[in-house]
């Protein structure tokens, strides 16, 4: 729980992420936006037929990075009310959600700040890999360009 009485919601499941669930978490009456975003997985990778992801985290480091993203957020944004990230373990399917990441603020810029920083934060420092499993039957794991250890020399912010 954020010091304002605010919310910090972590979730890493192999259930089916839910939107309403996630927004219905952040909101509350002191909050005039609530901003998603909501990543899926889609069925084509560079000319190759996606059929699923498989999504594997070292889950306690994981949730810290996590919490530290909460952290990063209200101070940077201190009028955000509620932060609610979820993210999907295990296999995916095709249009299924594999994160999903609500926050809530009085205005919009906050929230919809805030949620853009969260997604690329996430994707650039929290120990999460992906697993594409192509039409082939070929798998081949990814790494996010956004990623920090990754060899590109630029910041994702």
């Amino acid at each position: 729980m954020a010091a304002d009485g605010g919310q910090d919601l972590i979730t890493l499941t192999t259930d089916k992420l839910s939107a309403d669930g996630v927004s219905e978490s952040v909101t509350c009456p002191s909050c005039g936006a609530v901003s998603l975003f909501i990543g899926t997985t889609r069925d084509h990778f560079e000319g190759k037929k996606v059929i699923r992801l498989e999504y594997e985290a070292y889950s306690p480091m994981a949730e810290s990075e996590l919490r530290k993203i909460c952290r990063e957020i209200r101070t940077k944004w201190p009028s955000v009310r509620h932060i609610n990230i979820q993210h999907r373990l295990g296999v995916v399917p095709i249009t299924e959600a594999s994160v999903i990441i609500g926050i809530s603020s009085p205005h919009r810029s906050d929230s919809l700040e805030a949620v853009k920083y969260c997604i690329n934060t996430l994707k650039a420092t929290v120990p999460i890999w992906k697993k594409e499993i192509y039409e082939s039957g070929e798998p081949c794991w990814k790494e996010n360009k956004e990623c920090l250890w990754a060899d590109t020399g630029k910041d994702p912010k």
